[in-house]
């Protein structure tokens, strides 16, 4: 960990960390920057956390209370953060996390994991707020950005992810006191081959209320995508869980603009709202997203939301 202010590194070289897990707590950052000012982290080196000896430990598909695995570099605290053209390779974990971050700007970023490897997220971003991730590739085993709560102000743009889990925000609502989302844009990315494209989720029985609000996905090309474009406000990680109440987050003011490609399965958009609380000012405008088959037409399915329609619909709009 390193504090102060105005600190430039220049990281070139391949560093590797340790495989023994005995040398790291729960969560904690193989590499970590911790309340800085004005750091500045260029050079083109490359993190290889050597997550392929770690990864038969990760049973957090199983244990809801498991040992986190480290994450490969992670942001505390910081401000007016530049990072650019650094490789995440084969992390335990997330690979890239930013927590309680302001003015945040990571550009040329490439990220690297295979398909199968558990929950390595490639930049995950939670409680942070003037946050601009650009120009990035991204291929892993989880999400390639996934957007946490108490965020605001977050904007992804020229991405290209796969494989993976696509861009998600989420998971909302597992716990209490959990802050708003909010002023999300995502914008100009290519996914491709991943379980799903533009992801919501948020967990049913969730001991809290908290919002998720005003956020843009925008002119963003999919290419045989499980899920191009889904809302799941039941979402369970787990091999099971039993729901007894709904989500409690509240979804309004989502806009998906442009967007267009295939879905490899039959549903391409799956709007699935809390019925409890549900979505509200939903708004897909000119998506076009045909199957990956070619055959017959892909479909839409919905509940407890409120969508409006602009322009070219396909798949059709729920009845």
């Amino acid at each position: 960990m390193v504090d102060g202010s105005n600190l430039e590194m220049n990281f070139q070289g391949y560093l590797k960390a340790t495989a023994k897990l005995s040398r790291y707590g729960s969560g904690t950052g193989w590499v970590e920057f911790g309340w800085l000012e004005r750091l500045t982290l260029t050079g083109g080196g490359t993190f290889d956390g050597q997550g392929a000896k770690a990864w038969p430990y990760n049973n957090c598909t199983n244990d809801s209370k498991c040992k986190l695995l480290p994450t490969n570099v992670k942001f505390v605290a910081m401000n007016q953060t530049v990072v650019q053209g650094i490789t995440s390779l084969n992390s335990k974990f997330f690979h890239i996390a930013l927590v309680e971050c302001k003015n945040f700007k990571g550009t040329k970023i490439k990220i690297s994991a295979p398909a199968d490897s558990p929950n390595t997220d490639g930049i995950h971003v939670e409680r942070s707020s003037s946050v601009y991730i650009s120009q990035s590739l991204i291929g892993t085993g989880d999400d390639c950005i996934s957007i946490g709560q108490g965020n605001s102000q977050v904007t992804i743009t020229r991405i290209r992810c796969g494989p993976g889990h696509g861009i998600s925000v989420g998971s909302l609502g597992r716990y209490e006191d959990e802050g708003d989302v909010s002023g999300l844009v995502v914008r100009d990315c290519a996914i491709s081959g991943t379980m799903n494209g533009i992801r919501i989720k948020t967990w049913a029985n969730s001991p809290g209320s908290s919002a998720a609000t005003n956020m843009t996905f925008e002119n963003i090309v999919m290419n045989n995508v499980t899920n191009p474009i889904i809302i799941d406000q039941s979402y369970c990680p787990f091999s099971s869980c039993i729901s007894t109440e709904p989500s409690k987050v509240k979804l309004s003011d989502i806009y998906f603009k442009q967007i267009r490609g295939t879905s490899s399965s039959a549903v391409a958009v799956a709007l699935e709202c809390s019925k409890g609380i549900p979505c509200q000012n939903i708004y897909l405008e000119n998506v076009h997203l045909e199957l990956s088959s070619g055959e017959k037409q892909a479909t839409s399915s919905c509940k407890n939301v409120r969508a409006r329609y602009i322009g070219e619909q396909i798949p059709p709009p729920c009845a």
